[in-house]
């Protein structure tokens, strides 16, 4: 069924590969996929949604907890250690459908299998089933429990930690080093077969049992750990006592009866994204690993986080979420699990006070959102966010004083999340209020240019992140122009359906003086306008700088490392970007822009796109899909649903390690396959569906929930189906409008 993800052979150069690659996680925690014996020189990490640690001057991120999996197998005296030891043979599994990792090594003298996973049924918990299989007789020893020896990137983030044990049961604890946080890592082994207990150690930064056995040539034997983990941001009062006490509890039941209830979650959450692609295996599997990973770093459990950036994979870029969330992470939970979409709109309802703070901090009005936003809502972004590999010295960026943009997105989020569900609850919670505040911010931030009757941005970095301090960005101000639409469209939902919220919030925010302001900007923010040519300019005055192509201007690259952004990189004074700007602007506002248009400006950008980051394959993918380029829709699909995959992506930006899952391409995928290919949009009123599909695909299939109703689409290259037993929003197919009174409509192409 296309759902195993496997390697064959180790190689101690994919080390760091293979523990991104090979994740587990259930969006309260991130484990990577290095092997047991592995410590922290491996990368090993188990790391925690929402617990942050600064320490000293270094940047603040999430921090791991203690590695409850710690495993060394000594057979005969010898450790089996594949750094060491090269295996006879090696495999690793990742089981898509099940959420499950399997390993397994052949040595001389036994077979090691391992099988682990993060339970979607209980957050707390990660188990372990590890078997050695004797292949001649031999003396076992084995050396398990908790390390705190751990990999952090500005750590220690646990300074000091109580090692312990209390029976068969191991612990450690510790306290972050600026919060006071207190992470508890609790664990018990329960085996199949008799040992000698050798020795219990309770030191140097780990709690352990050493135990050892005699084994007859084809003989198996097993054990079972049950990890159990919380931290004081849980809202628990003792976060020790609490992992002792569960614990002890989940380990009366077998691993068996833990996996069936995980498999269950995991079984419901394919039953809703899976999508399914037939004539095409590699596209097939790469999807399904990319909605994979969203759905294993998606916090179901809190809307105080969501997901971050290279989500929990590691600490890489501060565990902050970005405006990646709203554009490129939120599509496929709208449409498929809209319970999780909703934590992450409230996410942004409850950092909405740090965002009113920044924008008091840059002498502006309403919300100016994060940047960089980690739990606290404060911008963790840092004004030399880069340091240059030439002179060591820090750049001066403006990613957090420019990049304005991220209000649009957070506002345009919550609206979305709001269209796809229906959800008037999430407005009157926060979300509506979020929307004004973020209009506000652009009321506030504008230039009034009386000459010309229009507001302007200026001062501005694009979302192509290699121009900064430019003027009229067309992707910033398009989605400025998006949020004061919205705000009017806010208002008036609100006047005429909840006109006392609205004298609540009127009175609250002192907003009765920003309505006509709001309006009137709404009618007057200048969007650059397509020239006599249909192409858009991307700021004022791009047109005028340097043209190379990207490969003339890659030659020019004396370090691999060098930042190749403002203020000083190679693309600053060319037409080359980073990343979709124009095209993405023109791909979330297409019903603005006709489809010729749409087309001209992909033509025309695509070539001066140096696809510098991993949020840009997805988007050119989608529009090439739209605009009839379907061999390059294909191309950029690839590229960013096999980057997690392959490993093909940029280790350092000058020298800060950026290595890691990359989920705005993980979500991006998805909004490849089903918006791309598929075709799909909901406009709130009628599902869109125009699909496209490559010449490899036979069939694409996919289900979206749209205002709660769920919808089955087929297509082939003859017809397009679309089923549901509930739902009866029309459905438009090229243009044409059909009822789904019937619950099943057929389209001949």
């Amino acid at each position: 069924m296309n759902f195993i993800v496997k390697e064959s052979g180790f190689d101690k150069k994919k080390v760091m590969l293979d523990g991104t690659r090979f994740f587990v996680g259930n969006g309260y925690m991130g484990v990577r996929g290095t092997l047991e014996e592995f410590g922290k020189e491996e990368l090993c990490g188990c790391t925690l949604a929402g617990v942050y640690d600064q320490v000293g001057e270094g940047w603040r991120e999430l921090v791991n907890a203690p590695n409850g999996l710690y495993t060394r197998l000594f057979v005969d005296g010898a450790e089996m250690n594949a750094l060491e030891v090269e295996p006879l043979a090696h495999e690793m599994e990742l089981d898509l459908r099940r959420a499950v990792l399997t390993r397994e090594t052949e040595y001389d003298k036994v077979k090691v299998k391992t099988e682990r996973f993060a339970s979607a049924d209980n957050l707390h918990l990660l188990m372990l089933r590890y078997s050695v299989t004797a292949k001649q007789d031999c003396e076992i020893t084995v050396d398990t429990g908790i390390d705190a020896n751990i990999w952090d990137i500005n750590g220690p983030h646990l300074p000091t930690v109580d090692e312990g044990a209390v029976g068969e049961l191991l612990y450690i604890d510790g306290e972050t080093a600026e919060l006071g946080n207190t992470v508890a890592v609790c664990g018990v082994m329960k085996t199949d077969f008799d040992y000698k207990l050798e020795r219990v150690v309770t030191e140097n930064r780990r709690s352990l049992r050493v135990f050892s056995f005699a084994m007859k040539a084809g003989e198996t034997a097993t054990f079972v750990k049950y990890i159990t983990i919380y931290t004081s941001v849980d809202g628990v009062a003792d976060p020790l006592k609490t992992a002792q006490e569960a614990v002890k509890t989940v380990s009366q039941q077998s691993f068996t009866e833990l996996l069936a209830a995980h498999e269950r979650v995991w079984a419901e959450r394919w039953e809703a994204a899976d999508v399914q692609i037939t004539g095409d295996d590699e596209a097939q599997l790469a999807l399904r690993y990319n909605i994979y990973i969203m759905y294993s770093n998606v916090p179901t459990h809190t809307d105080k986080v969501a997901i971050p950036a290279r989500g929990l994979a590691g600490q890489v870029y501060k565990g902050a979420m970005f405006w990646d969330t709203e554009v490129y992470m939120m599509p496929l939970f709208n449409y498929t699990h809209p319970d999780y979409a909703r934590n992450l709109a409230y996410y942004r309802v409850n950092t909405l006070d740090g965002a009113r703070e920044k924008a008091r901090e840059y002498n502006f009005d309403g919300a100016f959102y994060q940047w960089e936003c980690q739990e606290t809502g404060k911008d963790a972004c840092t004004d030399f966010a880069v340091i240059d590999i030439f002179t060591g010295r820090p750049l001066r960026t403006h990613f957090r004083d420019q990049q304005i943009h991220i209000s649009g997105d957070v506002a345009y989020g919550i609206w979305e999340h709001y269209i796809a569900t229906g959800d008037e609850a999430v407005l009157l919670d926060g979300g509506a209020e979020a929307i004004l505040e973020c209009a506000r911010f652009f009321y506030s931030y504008a230039y009034f240019k009386k000459t010309k009757n229009r507001y302007e941005l200026l001062e501005v970095t694009c979302a192509d992140e290699y121009h900064e301090r430019v003027h009229n960005n067309f992707y910033t101000n398009i989605m400025a122009k998006y949020t004061l639409e919205m705000a009017t469209k806010v208002l008036d939902l609100l006047k005429e359906k909840y006109p006392k919220k609205y004298e609540e919030l009127m009175t609250k925010l002192d907003y009765a003086k920003d309505v006509p302001n709001i309006r009137e900007m709404a009618e007057l923010l200048y969007v650059p306008a397509p020239d006599e040519n249909g192409i858009i300019e991307q700021f004022d005055g791009y047109n005028k700088l340097e043209c190379p192509t990207v490969a003339e201007l890659k030659s020019r690259i004396i370090d691999p490392r060098e930042h190749l952004g403002a203020p000083v990189g190679l693309m600053t004074e060319t037409q080359i970007i980073k990343q979709a700007d124009v095209v993405l602007g023109l791909l979330l506002f297409s019903d603005r822009y006709p489809l010729e248009i749409r087309r001209k400006n992909w033509e025309h950008y695509e070539p001066r796109t140096e696809h510098g980051s991993t949020l840009s394959a997805a988007i050119y993918a989608i529009l090439a899909a739209q605009v009839g380029f379907s061999d390059w829709a294909y191309k950029f699909f690839m590229k960013t649903a096999t980057i997690d995959l392959s490993g093909n992506y940029r280790l350092y930006v000058g020298d800060l390690f950026i290595g890691g899952l990359h989920t705005a391409a993980n979500g991006g995928t998805w909004m490849a396959a089903v918006q791309g290919f598929g075709g799909f949009k909901f406009d709130g009123e009628k599902l869109i569906v125009n699909p496209v599909l490559p010449e490899k695909w036979q069939s694409l299939s996919y289900k979206v929930i749209c205002r709660g109703c769920r919808y089955e689409v087929e297509a082939t290259k003859k017809q397009v189906t679309v089923r549901s037993a509930e739902g009866r929003l029309p459905v438009s197919v090229f243009g044409q409008e059909y009822s789904m009174e019937s619950g099943e409509i057929t389209v001949a192409l």
